[in-house]
């Protein structure tokens, strides 16, 4: 069974830094293009970062370009977002997905309950 765990997620003033995991389960990840994306009640999924099979190839949508940075580590089955100058805006649920496709036009498949992040003074 496919399972996504994210953590990490925390209370963080603006201009703070958190890193975000994504713990894989039942799947071997390897083989996977991992993508995380945000939403908020009420608001739009927007697709933060992704990072495909090879970890050369990464996508980074550009509001967060040269503040977040995504990796893997296949021998942890975990995916994880450094994320640096975080912004009041960008508080919201967090979540890690399996993407259908590539990274630039990600289908998500299968997510996990998501992390919190909130940004405020």
């Amino acid at each position: 069974q496919v399972q996504l765990v994210e953590s990490g997620g925390d209370l963080v003033q603006p201009g703070g830094s958190l890193r975000l995991s994504c713990k894989t389960f039942g799947f071997t990840m390897d083989y996977y293009t991992i993508g995380w994306f945000r939403q908020a009640p009420g608001k739009e999924r927007e697709g933060v970062s992704c990072i495909a099979t090879s970890e050369d190839s990464t996508y980074y949508a550009d509001s967060v370009k040269g503040r977040f940075t995504i990796s893997r580590d296949n021998a942890k089955h975990t995916v994880y977002l450094q994320m640096n100058d975080l912004k009041p805006e960008e508080t919201d649920v967090y979540y890690c997905a399996t993407v259908l496709g590539n990274c630039t036009s990600p289908e998500y498949e299968s997510w996990g309950q998501g992390t919190q992040v909130t940004v405020s003074s």
